[in-house]
């Protein structure tokens, strides 16, 4: 069959272990050219090393592909700047940006620190905002100045954010905001020729591996929780294929993928005047007994994935 990502030119950040090491590697496996970027740090986000990005590219330039490491911090927002306008200038284009560098500080609310609270959100949140922010301008750009531009995003949510797990207070208002992000940035970038979506993974990586102790993996045959298993439909949203997909959030863990419905208004009542406080005693309650509960969806892991 033929290669999906063939000629294309991709940045995968937070690429050089688990869920986006795979992301990297299969979309080389489908021909783009791929810049993997990682700062190299702990789970918790402190320490860098560039070795892991390197080996990455070693493994692609082994299967005959092309990629290059880079080190930026993709929180920072002149780094972000850097990436994009590297990236271009070595490759020639920018066509996919795969948001997913990420870390973990869990916490219960009552314990969390101020420092861990800002520490993933600024990994998640602002590490997706900030080459999203300076890709949707080069695209912008490119299409004002008359080139025909086809352009996607891929964002990392989680089920810990989109449904909520306990705590991950951090790690899921991150992913939440970036389930929104997701949504609006759809909303915007449609007209310059760039979909933007994103993937709520699960799979175990040294990031969940903790979360549930003495978990046992097959020793033969499929494994659902292999990291490698969520690339495949990343690597289709930046395909011709999905041209027409956009502002979604798609669940995914081993074979088996679902579309992540978002905020929906349910059950309604108006009274077409003001409210008195006292009013709502009986209201909101019978309001509520008929709305959806707020649960997990059958299939879903209450796990981070990246």
């Amino acid at each position: 069959m033929a290669a999906i990502a063939d000629g294309r030119v991709v940045i995968v950040t937070g690429a050089a272990r688990g869920i986006g090491r795979e992301h990297a590697l299969e979309f080389a496996r489908h021909g783009a050219r791929v810049v993997v970027n990682d700062l190299g740090a702990q789970v918790d986000g402190t320490g860098s090393s560039d070795g892991p990005a390197g080996e990455v590219v070693e493994e692609i330039r082994a299967m005959g592909g092309e990629a290059v490491a880079d080190g930026t911090d993709a929180s920072d927002f002149e780094g972000a700047r850097r990436l994009v306008a590297s990236t271009v200038e070595r490759f020639g284009d920018l066509h996919v940006l795969v948001n997913n560098a990420g870390i973990l500080r869990d916490r219960m609310l009552v314990n969390m620190s101020a420092e861990e609270w800002d520490a993933v959100i600024n990994v998640h949140l602002r590490g997706t905002f900030a080459p999203l922010r300076h890709a949707a301008a080069y695209w912008r750009e490119r299409h004002k100045a008359g080139h025909e531009v086809d352009a996607r995003v891929i964002n990392t949510s989680s089920s810990s954010g989109i449904y909520g797990n306990a705590g991950q207070g951090n790690y899921g208002a991150a992913k939440a905001g970036i389930a929104a992000l997701t949504v609006i940035a759809a909303r915007e970038l449609g007209r310059y020729g760039v979909t933007v979506n994103a993937v709520a993974p699960a799979a175990l990586t040294r990031m969940t591996e903790n979360l549930v102790p003495g978990r046992e993996r097959p020793s033969e045959g499929f494994d659902p929780a292999d990291p490698s298993n969520i690339a495949p439909l990343v690597v289709w949203l930046a395909s011709p294929g999905a041209r027409g997909i956009t502002g979604r959030v798609f669940n995914v863990r081993g074979g088996r993928i679902s579309v992540a419905e978002g905020w929906r208004a349910g059950p309604v009542v108006d009274k077409g005047a003001r409210w008195d406080p006292h009013e709502l005693d009986d209201v909101i309650p019978a309001l509520v007994e008929k709305a959806r509960p707020n649960v997990m969806p059958d299939g879903v892991t209450p796990e981070p994935g990246a």
